[in-house]
């Protein structure tokens, strides 16, 4: 029996411990009480521009933007976007909207003019902060092109410009008694964050997170991984995705440790040229990226000194048993650590520990978080079924949202009268209360670590003029896990379309992981006799179809 859990004897339930501690303060106290605790340590370090913070100018960083945000008459409770690939500046903000009570409104980078105008219209955003431009993606052009159709938004601030510097500027007027008087009427659970998550009847919902939720979870992800001030964090993962913002961000800074940004987006080189220079200590990644990191050491000759590191979490698909082996040895990350979690969930409710095998390291996701409990059930009855045995992994506790922004019934349709979060994952509990991931009942995909379900596309592509009828699936994919297939059934008269057309009219309007990458045109789906689409057998006739095999096997 493990010491950190209480279990129901038989059956798949544990309840994890109550230590440590949550934190009962709210993130810009926290903030606060580590950066006097360690005040000339380091911070935050971005590569790309080698900026540096230590914690006493970090934490005057975030007042300073804070009162700025104050001056711009953002209130307790008012809608703050950010939509920028990985900087300096997003985690200022980050923190500051906190400090103040702001929503901050979570932005996927690759967000386009269909997905950032939804997203800031059912949110409310008032103020949007923006990167200008990063490769092909123009977000001043596409800000200004859906402005018209959010009318809350009143102002867009765009990094590194005049009109950041002037925004900035603005604090400078507002007392820091103003400031302390705003934070003084916070309290752990007010909801602070809005992050979309996509739902399988279209639009995406927005998971609203408290200070409580996402301080606490990303607090106890790094104690599984025994952070102190000393280690180093490198993030090569999004920060708008709680990856990024919670368990790396906050817990970083919930243990005066700091955070290492390699750059905007994932580069194997830069991620690896970060961990060298910096010293880091700690490593995030998904699959995909371990592996481009691997790839990159076998062909740089020595180039990459990595000695410094130890731990990290890999997180958002299944793990090679062949790759977490060479992350240990090659990396040196012999305390790697595997979560499962969702966005509703702030986002970790299982991890493995430092000192678990390697086999359970690949095939499970770990054990039962502290504060939070688990079940696994049948999915028709609602009962707890016995160990080892398959059914809907739920969670409680803490770390469960305050709720969908504004979608009570869509809230009540995953979390029960009892709290719980039906996470619609098929999972089993071995003896032990180690959890595995059998399967999902929604139809979502991962594809590189992106959780992408199908009805959005399928509703983006129900919009095209020669489409009657489409249905999207997952299929398999040795690089990503697994790519989109779009199956479709063409209006009558229609001409063929093909896979680069299905492209085409998605590019700029979907983001790049949503895209189909193969299109199958056909006369009708597999049904069943009540009419509903057997997407297990549309996998199953894409996989020969595509030559790839039996999908799982």
């Amino acid at each position: 029996m493990n010491a950190d859990d209480r279990r129901t004897a038989g059956l798949s339930a544990r309840r994890g411990p109550e230590a440590p501690a949550l934190p009962a303060e709210t993130i810009g106290a926290n903030l606060a009480r580590i950066a006097a605790a360690h005040p000339d340590r380091d911070a935050l370090v971005e590569c790309a521009t080698g900026r540096r913070w230590s914690y006493r100018q970090f934490d005057a960083a975030v007042s300073d933007l804070a009162r700025a945000l104050i001056a711009a008459g953002v209130g307790k409770g008012d809608r703050v976007g950010v939509w920028s690939p990985n900087c300096a500046e997003w985690v200022l903000v980050q923190y500051a909207t906190a400090r103040i009570g702001a929503i901050l409104v979570n932005l996927n980078p690759a967000y386009r003019d269909h997905e950032i105008r939804f997203a800031l219209k059912q949110s409310g955003t008032s103020l949007l902060f923006t990167a200008t431009q990063v490769k092909s993606s123009d977000y001043v052009a596409m800000a200004d092109a859906v402005r018209p159709d959010c009318p809350d938004l009143r102002d867009v601030v765009c990094f590194g410009t005049p009109g950041w510097t002037a925004f900035l500027e603005r604090g400078a007027d507002v007392p820091a008694g103003t400031l302390a008087g705003r934070e003084a009427s916070l309290d752990p659970g007010d909801p602070i964050d809005i992050q979309y998550t996509s739902g399988t009847t279209g639009f995406p919902k927005g998971a609203t997170l408290s200070h409580r939720n996402v301080l606490g979870n990303g607090f106890q992800v790094a104690e599984v991984q025994a952070w102190t001030h000393e280690d180093r964090v490198c993030l090569p993962v999004p920060l708008y995705h709680c990856f990024g913002m919670v368990m790396g961000n906050l817990g970083a800074t919930s243990h005066g440790a700091c955070i290492v940004l390699p750059g905007p987006l994932f580069d194997p080189a830069d991620t690896l040229a970060a961990v060298s220079a910096e010293r880091c200590t700690v490593l995030y990644g998904v699959p995909t990226m371990f592996i481009a990191e691997l790839a990159l050491l076998e062909r740089s000759g020595g180039e990459y000194d990595l000695s410094s590191l130890r731990t990290g979490v890999m997180a958002g698909s299944p793990c090679p048993v062949e790759v977490m082996k060479r992350v240990i040895s090659e990396l040196g990350m012999t305390d790697v650590t595997i979560c499962y979690g969702m966005t509703e969930t702030s986002p970790v409710s299982t991890q493995t520990r430092r000192d678990d095998s390697l086999e359970r390291r690949v095939a499970t996701v770990g054990r039962v978080h502290p504060h939070v409990e688990i079940k696994i059930v049948d999915p028709d009855t609602g009962a707890t079924v016995p160990v080892q045995t398959p059914g809907e992994l739920c969670t409680r506790g803490y770390s469960v949202m305050l709720g969908y922004w504004n979608e009570p019934e869509r809230t009540a349709e995953a979390v029960d009268s009892d709290g719980w979060m039906h996470t619609g994952d098929l999972a089993r509990m071995d003896d032990d209360g180690y959890v595995s991931i059998v399967g999902r009942i929604k139809d979502m995909v991962i594809r590189g670590g992106e959780n992408v379900y199908p009805r959005e596309v399928e509703e983006f592509l129900y919009a095209h003029p020669d489409i009657e009828d489409v249905q999207v699936i997952g299929v398999p994919d040795e690089k990503y896990g697994e790519e989109l297939m779009a199956w479709i059934r063409l209006r009558p008269g229609a001409a063929p379309l093909t896979a680069e057309a299905v492209r085409e009219y998605c590019h700029g309007q979907l983001a790049h992981y949503k895209i189909p990458r193969y299109v199958h045109l056909v006369e009708g789906f597999p049904m069943t006799v009540t009419g509903k689409v057997r997407k297990v057998e549309m996998r199953e006739q894409a996989a020969e179809i595509l030559g790839l095999g039996r999908p799982g096997a």
